[in-house]
């Protein structure tokens, strides 16, 4: 299956960005702690070039823990503020505005310099389509300041939002990149649900699944669904329907409908804490 999803809007919001960046002292990024490298639009470099970095591993719960200090290891080595967090419970979360004040020293140093004190730093809030980037900024906030969903594209355009005397947020759209040069990398970002799933084959999603974590999470595929066999992944996606008992008339598993519980048992952390790529490996070297 080719995992490609552009739609015209994220041409407009990139264009937003680029617009608005001239009035932003610190950039936060929001990654999927399961997919930290390819959940980085590569275009984000570029647009905060010159920017205090911060670089927020959302989901954290849901991924490996020992990935997730090893990905806080790699980045902080490139230079950017890190942190993990679980926007939808809040862990991490009381410790952003320490965080932001950290990353703008500098700033805050030249302003203080040219007489200028107490001004809020104003952080634009970006990242790829479902990585939660509304549900950090409500959580930050402590109320709901933005639209939540749990499919990409909930956030349509710009807000700006003020959270205390020393921050300013603007929530930014999710946006992807005109084309995944590497096939590996959207089809972990539709594991994720940062591709819509109306444009995917559920049964090609699951099996590309299966042959993806088998090998490092094979035995949490068959501690959650029961699994006596790992032999083939249309063979384990028919026994999880048998075990489901996801069957249709006539007695055939039904495929469609295993498909879809496996990747939403995926994404809502049923299967456990899952990394779907480390620092070190061989598409990573030289990030």
């Amino acid at each position: 299956m080719n995992y490609q999803w552009y739609p015209g809007h994220m041409t407009k919001a990139m264009r937003m960005m680029q617009e608005n960046i001239q009035w932003i002292d610190l950039i936060i990024e929001l990654v999927d702690a399961r997919v930290p490298l390819g959940s980085r639009n590569p275009d984000i470099d570029t647009l905060g070039k010159g920017k205090a970095r911060i670089i927020l591993l959302n989901k954290a719960d849901l991924a490996d823990a020992a990935a997730n200090q090893a990905w806080m290891d790699f980045y902080r080595q490139k230079g950017f503020h890190v942190l993990e967090v679980n926007a939808r419970s809040g862990q991490g979360v009381n410790r952003i505005n320490s965080l932001v004040q950290e990353a703008c020293r500098d700033k805050i140093e030249r302003d203080r310099k040219r007489g200028i004190v107490n001004r809020p730093m104003r952080a634009m809030v970006v990242g790829i389509p479902n990585v939660g980037k509304s549900t950090f900024i409500n959580s930050l906030a402590g109320k709901a300041c933005t639209k939540t969903g749990n499919k990409p594209g909930v956030t349509k355009g710009k807000q700006w939002i003020r959270l205390n005397k020393n921050l300013e947020l603007l929530d930014t759209p999710g946006v992807l990149w005109p084309k995944f040069e590497d096939q590996s990398t959207g089809m972990m970002l539709a594991f994720i649900g940062s591709v819509n799933d109306d444009i995917l084959i559920s049964e090609e999603l699951a099996v590309d699944f299966i042959s993806f974590v088998r090998d490092r999470y094979g035995s949490l595929l068959q501690e959650r669904y029961g699994l006596e066999t790992m032999e083939g992944p249309a063979g384990m996606l028919e026994e999880i329907a048998r075990r489901k008992c996801l069957i249709k008339k006539g007695g055939e598993p039904d495929i469609g409908r295993a498909s879809k519980l496996l990747i939403e048992d995926f994404r809502g952390g049923k299967l456990g804490r899952m990394t779907l790529e480390w620092p070190g490996e061989d598409r990573n070297e030289g990030k």
